[in-house]
């Protein structure tokens, strides 16, 4: 269960100081080419960090029905993984397609030991 707890916790930070990184380093071209799109999918992104964030707190926690968030937020964890990699893809960053890949099979073990602990 610690795992689960600390894996959201830890990916929720990571992908707001991802975005935090790219955005001060002017590598979001989409802020000037398509400004309501890239909006929309930060606020996404932003949802989900929190959601997982926060879930991942309650579940090292035990607080009550957290479990069903944390589910919620894992999945749309895993709803970015499997569109986000396409955009790398395109642009030939295979590296990053192999980090979503991971990223998605950590988050399915996540949610398979967060299962059988109870």
């Amino acid at each position: 269960m610690k795992y689960s707890g600390w894996f959201a916790i830890v990916v929720g930070c990571l992908m707001i100081g991802q975005w935090m990184f790219f955005i001060a380093m002017g590598q979001v071209p989409e802020l000037q080419s398509e400004p309501i799109r890239i909006a929309f999918h930060l606020a996404a992104e932003g949802l989900t960090a929190l959601l997982l964030i926060v879930s991942g707190i309650g579940v090292l926690r035990s607080w009550l029905r957290i479990r069903a968030w944390y589910h919620v937020g894992c999945g749309m964890l895993l709803y970015s993984v499997i569109v986000s990699p396409g955009y790398f893809a395109q642009l030939g960053q295979w590296e990053m397609v192999l980090m979503f890949t991971v990223l998605g099979i950590l988050t399915i073990a996540a949610i398979v030991v967060l299962n059988r602990s109870t």
